[in-house]
Parts: structure tokens; sequence; C-alpha cells
């Protein structure tokens, strides 16, 4: 059964790649040097991080995250 994850991408200029996390899986994440790389390498994480749940008996989370807009006005 597939199932879709959000992630979040945030360019860190620091070390210049790419971060993902994805927020409905606690301490799952990775980075990668380009968009393309940093996807890549979270579906891998996303793969092993659901397995091991699968190994130590543990659900695996069927809800996600919400993402919403706000504005606020900075002087």
């Amino acid at each position: 059964m597939a199932r879709k994850f959000k992630v979040v991408l945030t360019w860190d200029n620091e070390t210049q790649v790419y971060v993902v996390t994805v927020p409905a899986l606690p301490g799952c994440g990775t980075q990668g040097k380009d968009r393309t790389e940093a996807l890549e390498r979270i579906q891998e994480a996303i793969a092993g991080y659901v397995e091991t749940l699968k190994l130590i008996g543990q659900p695996v989370p069927q809800g996600d995250v919400e993402f919403a807009e706000v504005q606020v006005s900075v002087s």
C-alpha cells in the first residue's frame, strides 16, 4: 500500500543543502545538495522509518499534518 507524507524542504544557507523533514514522522529527516536529491533521500528515509516501525511492532501514523499560511505585519 502506498502512502503519501507531506515533507518540509528548507534551504540552509550555511551548509548549502536542502534540509527535508517529515512532520508526521518525528525525527525523520535528511538533506541533499538540490531538491531532487533531497526528495530522493527522504523517500528512502521514510521507507526505512516505516519499516523500523513495523519491525518493532509500532503502528505507522495514519494522520498527517495540515499546513496553513498566516500573515503578520513586519516593521
